[in-house]
């Protein structure tokens, strides 16, 4: 008998909205939602993850596709994010989550990865991931914080116990487009801001979202703001597919002639959520998208930051990529 095969569950394959919901209000704690499996597949095979019930939403046609809602769009949660990428409504006026979309691992991934996934996956980080007794796990220490750990990639702002970060590269392009996420549970329906659904650790260190066991992501919906504004994204990663970034910039801008007449600029990749800048966009309104407008912004993005041993490079990022998306 093979002592480290993965653990064994119950697969259910619901095809409608409701009966998932049903499902998930049946297993609690024990199910496991599965949207394109990339993430899913991942922890089940290292057994850090062992439900005993997983919710295969791949029949469930209600959650995918692309809507025209009140003047935005919705977008279902089980879209993909090659359709997100190529959609030509998103490209035209929501320019800023395609271009995220696109920068998501490999485009074989893209072809099956979903837009629900990239948002509810899990961190990264490879001590919380490989099993450790973290706090995030539920121990009393954080591995990654120590000077001498593999810290590279974790947190330079606001970490509170856990230097994890959020991997999704499309959370950033969602929260400067003022984008709402739609859930369902037994009890109903709600509605939450893009920039509320992600965990702060100092609330919750256990969660990545306010998903709660029985939630369930059904759709995202982006009003129209933001149609059609100035937009500006880029990632920064070891490589340029297949992997992570080390920071990224989501930033749109609505001019006024030359002035910036509103901002929205928010990076990933450097603290557990995604790190909207509300006082660079503040700074920013009125002004012009000039060299010393951007050098102004990209010191005060940096202030507060508090690099670890092995990250302290994060924090030039930030400050470059916030001047570059000024500059345009």
């Amino acid at each position: 008998m093979l002592s480290d095969a993965m653990t064994g569950f119950e697969l259910l394959q619901p095809t409608t909205i409701d009966d998932a919901v049903e499902l998930l209000d049946r297993h609690g704690r024990e199910g496991w939602v599965l949207a394109g499996g990339y993430d899913s597949l991942d922890w089940f095979k290292d057994r850090v993850k062992q439900p005993t019930a997983v919710i295969d939403l791949e029949g469930v046609k209600e959650l995918r596709g692309v809507r025209s809602v009140g003047g935005g769009i919705e977008i279902g949660a089980m879209t993909t994010l090659t359709e997100v990428e190529r959609n030509d409504s998103i490209r035209s006026r929501y320019g800023l989550l395609a271009a995220a979309a696109a920068k998501v691992a490999s485009p074989q991934i893209r072809h099956a990865a979903t837009i629900g996934g990239n948002l509810c996956q899990d961190t990264r980080c490879w001590y919380y991931r490989y099993g450790v007794d973290c706090y995030r796990a539920g121990g009393n220490t954080c591995y990654a914080a120590a000077p001498e750990a593999m810290n590279r990639e974790h947190a330079v702002f606001e970490a509170s116990r856990c230097v994890a970060v959020s991997p999704s590269d499309t959370a950033p392009a969602l929260v400067a487009l003022d984008a709402e996420m739609v859930i369902r549970n037994a009890r109903g329906e709600r509605t939450v801001d893009a920039a509320d659904f992600f965990m702060p650790p100092s609330i919750d260190i256990r969660r990545m979202t306010i998903l709660e066991p029985g939630d369930l992501l059904t759709a995202i919906r982006i009003p129209e703001t933001w149609a059609s504004a100035d937009f500006y994204f880029e990632k920064v990663s070891d490589r340029q597919s297949w992997d992570f970034a080390l920071a990224s910039i989501a930033a749109a801008f609505r001019m006024d002639g030359a002035a910036i007449a509103e901002a929205r600029i928010v990076a990933g990749a450097v603290q557990c959520v995604p790190r909207r800048f509300e006082r660079v966009e503040r700074m920013l309104r009125g002004e012009g998208r000039t060299a010393a407008i951007a050098e102004r912004a990209g010191q005060l993005a940096t202030r507060g930051a508090e690099p670890l041993g092995k990250n302290e490079y994060k924090v030039v990022l930030v400050e470059n990529l916030v001047k570059r998306a000024v500059v345009g």
